[in-house]
């Protein structure tokens, strides 16, 4: 017996290091350190169906808000309370409408979606100063205090409105001049990166300073 269970153990032994052998010539190298393969694909449809939108069910005046899905700006239908009609204010009652939206919490079927926003409130609109560049939107808070994906909702939202002619300038309640700002391609796929802006007389947006929520006005 003891003959035998030496033989035996000894083939097992043979087996184990033929194995460790194979896998070392075959490149294999054995570890127990877990890998990291990188975050698992979103699974979020990014999509309400037609039949949960909001314009649906709810009274108001059908818009398109941008909404934070899946790392990027994604546009959502809502039905707004906009006045029908058209006083010198209307750009700032629409614009300020639209920041309603987008400071209300998703519907469920948004969120089952995968749609968030960054917006929060309170957050109100006013028209330009006197002295502000035509179509200029005040807002209660500095732009460039604004989280830069939520800014990024803003632009992105108003500049595709009634609320602008396509080009968003924005200021703030202090006696900082207003910024022009631009939705690009960029802002929608990276909305936490820096949020193009317009100096004064320029018809292209300017580079965006890297770590910072907008980019620098050109002279």
């Amino acid at each position: 017996m003891t003959r035998v269970s030496r033989t035996a153990r000894a083939r097992v032994a043979v087996g184990v290091l033929v194995l460790a052998f194979c896998a070392t010539a075959c490149g294999i190298r054995t570890t127990s350190v877990p890998v990291d393969a990188g975050p698992a694909p979103s699974r979020m449809p990014c999509e309400v169906p037609q039949k949960a939108v909001i314009t649906q069910s709810s009274p108001g005046v059908p818009v398109r808000v941008y909404l934070e899905c899946s790392s990027e700006l994604v546009s959502v239908e809502r039905a707004a309370r906009i006045p029908a009609e058209r006083t010198p204010d209307s750009r700032a009652l629409i614009a300020q409408a639209l920041l309603d939206e987008l400071q209300a919490q998703p519907s469920a079927a948004e969120r089952e979606a995968g749609f968030t926003t960054e917006v929060r409130g309170p957050l109100v609109v006013s028209p330009g100063r006197a002295a502000d560049p035509a179509g200029t939107l005040r807002l209660s808070r500095q732009p460039e205090d604004l989280p830069t994906a939520a800014l990024a909702q803003i632009v992105c939202t108003l500049a595709e409105s009634e609320a602008t002619d396509g080009k968003v300038v924005l200021g703030g309640p202090g006696d900082y001049p207003p910024r022009g700002y631009v939705c690009a391609a960029e802002t929608k796929t990276r909305p936490d990166a820096a949020v193009p802006t317009l100096g004064p007389g320029t018809a292209s947006p300017s580079v965006p300073a890297a770590g910072s929520g907008t980019a620098s006005p050109s002279a």
